[in-house]
């Protein structure tokens, strides 16, 4: 009996490992990048707008000390969690509604890390964010929908995320809210590696799963 139970702890243990993060997060729509954007090379190849768009509303701004990127990544023995130091971005609220605003977050990917120091040292490599070559990450908003069966701040953004020298329009789902002392946008939702170009498999014996979980935690304090 002893060893039964045995048996069935290790086999529940490893079960949970195998676990996939991002097996029940909404999968990010994946699609050629806007047409502004593909007609701005220094964009797409890798620094982000060459010229800063004007806010139109109340521009907020986001930072590491104010906000959050996060991401979960797993393989078939387990997951890791990880993110990024230190970013900078803009929430523009225009007329208090998040369907007239925008945001854009601009990233420095040498400051990724993560759970376990030896990861957070291969992520920087090639086989990932090969920060040298790539230092800068970004996302522009083109479009906030408002998804009206999904809550009152439910929202769908689409916009051109520039990661690892690629650059693609992805929509995903998110939760807006432009409070008296800050506007919040939150989000969580999965997004294909190699849509991205980072096709790294990891061992024989152990794969990485295609599909990173993205958490977004912004929250830009309001101008008084």
């Amino acid at each position: 009996m002893k060893y039964l139970l045995t048996a069935v702890m290790a086999i529940s243990l490893f079960a949970a490992a195998c676990e996939d993060p991002a097996a029940n997060k909404t999968k990010a729509t994946v699609n050629e990048p806007s047409a502004t954007t593909a007609a701005n090379t220094s964009y797409s190849a890798n620094a982000g707008p060459a010229v800063p768009v004007a806010a139109k509303g109340d521009a907020h701004a986001i930072n590491g000390e104010n906000s959050k990127v996060d991401f979960t990544g797993s393989k078939v023995t387990g997951k890791h969690d990880g993110g990024f130091n230190t970013f900078t971005g803009t929430i523009d609220l225009v007329n208090r509604k998040p369907a007239e605003s925008s945001v854009t977050v601009d990233i420095d990917a040498a400051s990724v890390y993560s759970d376990d120091e030896k990861l957070t040292g291969h992520l920087k490599s090639a086989d990932f964010f090969d920060v040298e070559k790539f230092p800068k990450a970004s996302f522009r908003s083109t479009k906030i929908e408002a998804d009206p069966a999904k809550g009152a701040d439910a929202y769908t953004i689409t916009g051109d995320f520039n990661l690892h020298g690629m650059t693609k329009s992805i929509s995903f789902p998110a939760t807006i809210k432009a409070g008296t002392e800050s506007v919040d946008v939150d989000a969580e939702f999965a997004v294909n590696r190699k849509d991205f170009g980072i096709v790294y498999a990891g061992k024989a014996d152990d794969l990485i799963r295609d599909d990173v979980v993205i958490k977004l935690t912004l929250k830009a304090p309001r101008k008084k």
